[in-house]
C-alpha cells in the first residue's frame, strides 16, 4: 500500500517521463502533462505513436530518453505496465507511479511485484493531481472521498 511519503518522494523529483501520454490534445493525460510542466517539472513524453507532444519531441520508449529521468509516471493500460516497469529496471530508474483514477488504470499486480522485488519505489495508483498544492476542486473532492473510504495513502509508519 502506498504511503504519503512515497507520494511526496515521487513529487519531489524533477525530471519525470510520462509513458502513455496521449496524442489527443483533450485527453486527461495531456492535461496532467501540461499541469506538471506548469508546476516546474521537467516532463518527458513517451509514446511510440507520437513524434511530438506539446511542441516537444516525444520518445518512442524510455531507452530513447536523454538525459535520463528520475521517475516514470505510467499512464498506459494495465496490460502494458509490466513492460514499462521492465524498462525502468533495465535503465536503473528507481521511482514509478502507476496512474489510477477509476478502473484499473495502469495498475498491474505483476508490475507492482517486480518494482518491490527490484527495490523500485512505487506509487500504486492514485492521481497526482490530488497531491498538488491547491488542486482544482474536482481533484480535492476526489482526495476527500478517498479519505472517507480509507483508500487515501496512509502516513508512513
Amino acid at each position: 500500500m502506498t504511503t504519503t511519503q512515497e507520494v511526496q518522494d515521487f513529487l519531489g523529483l524533477n525530471r519525470i517521463a510520462m509513458v502513455g501520454v496521449s496524442r489527443e490534445w483533450r485527453d486527461f493525460s495531456r492535461t496532467l502533462f501540461r499541469e506538471m510542466s506548469h508546476r516546474g517539472y521537467d516532463m518527458v513524453a513517451v509514446n511510440p505513436s507520437a513524434a511530438e507532444i506539446e511542441g516537444e519531441p516525444c520518445a518512442r520508449s524510455l531507452h530513447e530518453v536523454q538525459p535520463p529521468v528520475e521517475g516514470v509516471l505510467i499512464m498506459t493500460p494495465a496490460r502494458a505496465t509490466l513492460g514499462v516497469v521492465q524498462e525502468c529496471v533495465d535503465l536503473g530508474i528507481r521511482h514509478v507511479w502507476m496512474y489510477r483514477a477509476g478502473g484499473m488504470g495502469a495498475m498491474n499486480p505483476e508490475a507492482v511485484a517486480l518494482c518491490k522485488q527490484r527495490n523500485i519505489h512505487v506509487v500504486e495508483g492514485h492521481c497526482p493531481y490530488m497531491f498538488f498544492p491547491h488542486p482544482p476542486f474536482l481533484h480535492r473532492a476526489h482526495g476527500f472521498l478517498l479519505k472517507l473510504t480509507r483508500r487515501y495513502p496512509a502516513a508512513a509508519a
